[in-house]
């Protein structure tokens, strides 16, 4: 294993700025306005409510009401580097394997109201960011915390987590995880009691499953 993070940053941008962000596999995720991406694999507008994924060097122009967006970057070493246009959510470490090969997956989870996650892991860690409603969470052994919108946090994959959903509104939270590459197009999760799998309060909506090199 080597040292590697996933960084969650947090840009609220003006209306038509622009900025130039350095190679890195990285997930935009926009949850207001809209962006424009440009890199050397083309050109996307990102509206809110979806995700654009690449490893290139890109520039993002914000529309005419500007723009709320969720960075997500892998990287190698200890630090995340400073952003003059976005603040850190949350830099984690996430144990990888050099010599073998990942995927980095986006996707959105909609929660029934009262909705739980009965105790489960995941195939391969990653950060989550709560959009809407609320959400208590046990994350192995440590005490539970009370999510709502634009808390973060890290999930190994190792240590079992149950989660429990406003009954009161709708609850949703978007997530980006690296992943083994075989797994690409099939569920990460994995249940502490397997009949648990029958279970399914929640609803998933993919933007992102694709390879990345680290």
């Amino acid at each position: 294993m080597e040292d590697f993070a996933l960084t969650l940053y947090e840009e609220r941008r003006p209306p038509s700025s622009g900025t130039q962000l350095p190679a890195a596999p990285r997930v935009l995720y926009v949850t207001e306005g809209e962006l424009e991406v440009s890199s050397d694999a083309g050109h996307a507008r990102v509206l809110a409510g979806s995700a654009w994924h690449g490893t290139r060097h890109c520039a993002t122009t914000t529309g005419p009401r500007g723009a709320v967006v969720l960075r997500y970057e892998l990287r190698r070493g200890p630090r995340a580097p400073a952003s003059a246009t976005a603040g850190v959510l949350l830099d984690h470490p996430i144990a990888l394997d050099p010599n073998q090969r990942y995927l980095m997956r986006c996707d959105r989870v909609e929660f029934d109201p009262g909705g739980e996650a009965l105790p489960h892991g995941h195939r391969g860690g990653g950060i989550r960011c709560l959009l809407e409603g609320a959400l208590e969470v046990r994350v192995g052994g440590q005490p539970s915390r009370l999510m709502t919108p634009g808390d973060a946090w890290f999930e190994s994959g190792v240590e079992p987590v149950h989660a429990i959903a406003s009954r009161d509104a709708a609850t949703s939270f978007i997530r980006v995880s690296i992943l083994p590459r075989e797994i690409k197009g099939r569920s990460s999760i994995v249940y502490v009691d397997p009949a648990h799998a029958s279970v399914k309060p929640r609803r998933y909506t993919v933007f992102v499953d694709e390879p990345v090199d680290l």
